[in-house]
């Protein structure tokens, strides 16, 4: 097991079969950065095109599709003391008839994140005279990552823009610090990728974008021949949980609650009669992104209700 310092020099803004970066063995860790959704580093220079660009590929040695890839994010933290986000909120988060009043606001607020204190805050404004207001503003961080994922199968290339079965921009704050992400590979290799840090986002990501800023990333990959994962899953301390992408967002339910049920089933040894008390009564459903062409669920299972405390 060994560990990679990797210093970006080229990004991408489609997941697919783009030539590995760094070639690692099962167990290795990889200590690298992400730009920001606008292609910014840790300085807030522009040193790719907008637009999501990620990080990578990682080459995984002996991955074959049909394997599952575990990615542990072991560090991961913002490494500049802004990000920035758009004010307005998105016509898809209200009713059709409020649109035309909404006036929709795609200037860019520079938000300071307070790595110190855990917090970020937006710029000062002038309250308007005799208005309540908001109270002053400290948003607690909640570092996450809103891409990841590995090479599509059918020879696709992706944009950075969307998501699916090989993961992509699931913007699920689910996926921090701590956890382990789980993603089918359908190439030999993987080719992992990741991108698009939000030092905060909302559920959903209301405004179209959480609060954008590049990333110091630690995270060791790991590869298991069974587990058979067909679409994103994660594990966090107490939680397993699934990823469903697609519109409308029922059918992200579905794809996020039969995922779960593939896993349950074999890892468990669950039957449905089983499954059907667990995720009828605990089964806990979070948004990840509405803003976005494809929309993504996460369907979570507590493991305190599980024999065995992985579901690895």
């Amino acid at each position: 097991m060994a560990t990679h310092r990797y210093e970006p020099s080229v990004y991408h803004r489609t997941f697919g079969a783009h030539d590995p970066v760094l070639r690692v063995d099962p167990g290795d860790t990889v200590i690298t950065t992400t730009v920001d959704a606008d292609g910014m580093d840790s300085r807030g220079v522009e040193v790719t095109e907008p637009g999501n660009p990620v990080t990578g590929p990682f080459y995984v040695t002996g991955a074959r599709p049909g394997d599952t890839l575990a990615i542990r994010f072991d560090h991961l933290t913002p490494n500049r003391a802004s990000g920035w986000t758009t004010r307005g909120l998105s016509p898809r988060f209200l009713d059709p008839d409020r649109v035309p009043q909404l006036r929709f606001d795609s200037t860019v607020d520079w938000w300071e994140i307070d790595l110190e204190r855990g917090v970020a805050a937006p710029p000062a404004r002038e309250p308007d005279p005799g208005a309540c207001g908001l109270k002053e503003l400290r948003v607690p961080l909640a570092p996450m990552l809103g891409c990841l994922g590995v090479c599509p199968p059918n020879g696709q290339r992706i944009l950075t823009a969307h998501a699916g079965c090989h993961g992509g921009n699931m913007d699920y704050p689910g996926y921090r610090q701590g956890i382990t992400a789980l993603l089918p590979v359908f190439v030999e290799g993987a080719l992992f990728f990741l991108g698009d840090g939000h030092a905060v986002q909302g559920d959903g990501e209301p405004a179209g974008t959480g609060i954008e800023t590049s990333f110091d990333v630690r995270f060791t990959l790991d590869l298991f021949s069974e587990g058979g994962a067909k679409r994103p899953r994660g594990e966090s301390p107490d939680h397993l949980f699934t990823v469903g992408a697609a519109r409308p967002l029922e059918r992200a339910v579905q794809e996020a609650t039969s995922e779960m049920v593939d896993w349950l089933m074999p890892r468990y040894g669950l039957d449905m009669s089983d499954i059907g008390a667990l995720l009828g009564q605990c089964a806990i459903y979070e948004v990840g992104n509405l803003y976005s062409p494809v929309a993504t669920m996460a369907c979570k299972v507590p493991k305190r209700f599980l024999e065995g405390s992985s579901g690895l």
